[in-house]
């Protein structure tokens, strides 16, 4: 609430009388009894949250925080069961729900038919339903009841013939249907399944001229004429069996219907008389009706239209689709298994909500299965016995109007039974009731003091009502609250009442004008990241006083050097200065974070290994400048590698490892300390390495060409001899084939000589 007014006499008495009570209609009850105001703040700003309160210095024993804990019994409830909660403002308080599923409860069942011409062979099925279902349901309750009703469509064209003849029978050739109608009630809710065969044995099918049909009309009849029905507070389920799709709200437009269906009940004699009066209803209408009322729907539908009835469940809660065969035999199994489906589901609804009342759910279902949000509210696979535990949030944000308490309800869809809960305020601050009239602390008694602020009496105005209405000229007073050659009344920031300004309250409460002319703040200093004062630093009257470490005007510039640190231990690698916690290189070959990168450069090695060697052992290329261009630094001579300096030292350390012109290994160390002074510790007596040994070298050369010699004549006499033997071989080879010539040609001769004698 936005406590700055004008200089309106009657609301100035009013606003300043009651500043406690103001407290109660802002978010957050809270109110300090002690007087902490600066200069100019409003007295307003005494109600704000705990930790703006604390902040600005608000001891916690004088902070007025009304509430009243909830005692967890009062509110742990079996489902059905009132409750009582008493809320503070920004402050939820949390119930838990429990619903178990009852065993053997009572069921109401109503069938409701589609009687056009194309369901001629379902009705003869149904004829027997009763019974048949009556013994199935037994399997489930002991207390079933069954109604019948059916519907075909309205009775003003296009949807019918309005003709004589086909008033009276609206179907082609010798078929015998009834007069068309929108609705009958054929049977109450009743347990004598007999008598459900009997009534329905009796109907005949009707006949319309478009394929939709107007089963909505049907079913918000059906919901709304409870008595005519005859609903009992019972599971209450409403079986739809159809073969085709529906009409709904503004179809009506084609027969001249432009009525919005009324949702009320319009049954005369069992027969719905108004549906050529008002149209279809629309389906948030439908599933607004079958909440109220606690119903259950279950469309049977042929194959050819699940597609759209299952569209159609997913806008109606509770409810499920099955698919009907051709002539409606498989319809007792299609009930049963929708049943069991619908109640072993539980989804949790509530009232409309006050305003500024918001309800959160958490549901702990089966098998550790926790949600919520939306899916908070419902529990599925619920077998009979089952219980199941909801987490509920109830949190109010504002204070309603007066203070009057409000009731909501939540109920599972699909049954009767409720949870009402009683919703109380609290609004006041009690310390009210324990003000002081007529206080010395409210100039000479001219108010009552109560939670540490004056309520002015009647005529008074004022912080502590020390002005009388009647007394005070508003261009007098407003001259105490301009700054000297200004023209503006409380820099524009304020209200001028009795003479001193009142400042404005911002919706941010931790922005505050403040000053004897409201011209200062807290909000209006410069800013660094999009934070006041860069988030190092508090504002006051538009100036940032900066903590420790930090300067600048938006306290952006950090005064610590770490981040300046390069890597060998000196700020921006001695080689820039640390401005803001950021190295601004003076050196231009160097760059980086720290001042260490160095594209161009050399190492430290190989930069001074001229100038170490030339003082260390006066020669090297700087042999002759030496004098000139090497007394930069200071030089310690040592005996050996071991009494160079080591790591850990304060000053960064460099080892180094480097030729001399004679191809000698010399060592030093460079380091510079915080004064920017370089030392070089030089090893005195560089590593030579030695001459060859001749006589080894040779020997081995010679060596080894006699043995290269030696293998050599090796291969070559192994390579003869394998050669011998292969020509040797070849050899006696060819000596064998010739001896065996020889024999051949003898032999061949005598075979012959002795076939001359037998002649």
């Amino acid at each position: 609430m936005d406590l700055t007014f004008r200089l309106n006499f009657p609301k100035i008495k009013e606003l300043l009388s009651v500043f406690p009570l103001l407290c109660q209609h802002i978010a957050i009850l809270l109110w300090s009894t002690k007087d902490f105001l600066q200069e100019g703040e409003p007295t307003s700003a005494r109600c704000d949250d705990l930790a703006a309160l604390k902040s600005k210095g608000c001891p916690i024993e004088d902070i007025e925080n009304p509430r009243e804990k909830l005692k967890p019994e009062a509110i742990t409830q079996i489902q059905p069961q009132k409750l009582v909660l008493k809320l503070r403002v920004g402050e939820p308080q949390t119930f838990s729900l429990k619903f178990k599923r009852a065993e053997d409860y009572p069921i109401d069942l109503y069938y409701l038919m589609d009687l056009s011409y194309s369901m001629k062979d379902d009705l003869e099925n149904v004829k027997s339903l009763g019974t048949a279902l009556m013994l199935e349901m037994e399997k489930i309750t002991s207390d079933f009841r069954i109604g019948f009703g059916s519907f075909v469509e309205k009775t003003v064209m296009p949807y019918i013939s309005t003709t004589p003849a086909k008033l009276r029978n609206p179907c082609t050739g010798d078929q015998n249907c009834t007069s068309p109608f929108s609705y009958k009630n054929v049977l109450s809710l009743t347990s004598e399944g007999n008598k459900f065969n009997e009534l329905v044995g009796k109907q005949h099918i009707s006949g319309n001229l478009d394929s939709p049909e107007g089963g909505f009309d049907a079913i918000m009849q059906v919901a709304v004429c409870g008595e005519q029905i005859g609903w009992r507070n019972v599971t209450r389920l409403l079986v739809f069996s159809t073969d085709a799709g529906f009409h709904f709200a503004g179809d009506g437009k084609l027969g001249g219907i432009v009525l919005p269906n009324d949702g009320k009940c319009h049954l005369e004699n069992n027969v719905y008389t108004m549906s050529h009066y008002y149209d279809y209803p629309s389906i948030a209408h439908l599933v607004q009706k079958l909440s109220e009322n606690n119903i259950q729907t279950i469309f049977a539908v042929t194959e050819e239209f699940q597609a759209v009835y299952k569209e159609l469940k997913n806008l109606i809660p509770k409810s499920a689709v099955g698919t009907l065969s051709s002539n409606s035999s498989n319809v007792i199994q299609l009930i049963i298994d929708a049943y069991n489906s619908l109640s072993s589901e539980v989804i949790l609804e509530n009232s409309k909500l006050p305003k500024g009342v918001t309800i959160s759910y958490k549901s702990f279902c089966k098998n550790g299965v926790n949600d919520t949000q939306e899916d908070g509210r419902k529990c599925s696979n619920i077998s009979i016995g089952d219980e199941v535990k909801f987490e509920i949030n109830v949190t109010a944000n504002e204070c309603p109007k007066k203070g009057q308490n409000e009731t909501i309800k939540i109920k599972p869809l699909g049954f009767t039974e409720e949870v009402e809960i009683n919703l109380q305020f609290i609004c006041e601050c009690q310390c009210q009731s324990e003000g002081e009239p007529n206080s010395q602390a409210c100039h000479e008694g001219n108010g009552t003091f109560e939670c540490g602020a004056c309520r002015c009496n009647e005529g008074r105005i004022g912080r502590l009502c020390e002005c009388s209405t009647d007394e005070v000229n508003s261009e007098d007073m407003d001259a105490y609250c301009r700054r000297e050659n200004s023209t503006e009344i409380c820099s524009n920031n304020g209200e001028c009442i009795c003479g001193q300004c009142v400042c404005k309250k911002r919706e941010n409460t931790n922005e505050v004008y403040s000053g004897k002319y409201c011209e200062c703040d807290n909000f209006n200093c410069d800013r660094s990241n999009g934070l006041i004062c860069g988030g190092n630093g508090i504002c006051k009257c538009r100036v940032c006083e900066c903590f420790p470490n930090f300067t600048g005007s938006a306290c952006d510039c950090s005064l610590d050097t770490f981040p300046c640190m390069a890597s060998n231990g000196q700020i921006c690698n001695g080689r820039g200065t640390c401005e803001c916690g950021t190295c601004n290189c003076t050196d231009p070959k160097f760059q980086g974070a720290t001042c260490e990168m160095c594209q161009t450069c050399v190492g430290v090695c190989a930069e001074h290994k001229d100038c170490v060697q030339c003082r260390a052992f006066d020669k090297g290329e700087k042999k002759e400048t030496c004098s000139q261009e090497c007394m930069h630094f200071n030089m310690t001579r040592v005996e050996s590698r071991d009494k160079l300096p080591q790591p850990g030292q304060p000053d960064p350390l460099s080892h180094c490892k480097e030729k001399d012109v004679d191809d000698c290994w010399f060592y030093f160390t460079y380091s510079v300390n915080s004064n920017g002074e370089a030392s070089v510790h030089v090893v005195e007596t560089p590593e030579c390495p030695s001459g060859p040994d001749i006589i080894p070298i040779v020997a081995g050369v010679v060596a080894g060409i006699v043995l290269i010699g030696l293998a050599l004549l090796l291969i070559w006499k192994l390579l003869m001899i394998i050669h011998d033997r292969r020509e040797f071989a070849k050899f006696e080879k060819e000596k064998m084939n010739a001896k065996w010539d020889t024999v051949s040609q003898e032999a061949f001769i005598c075979i012959k000589a002795t076939e001359v004698e037998e002649e």
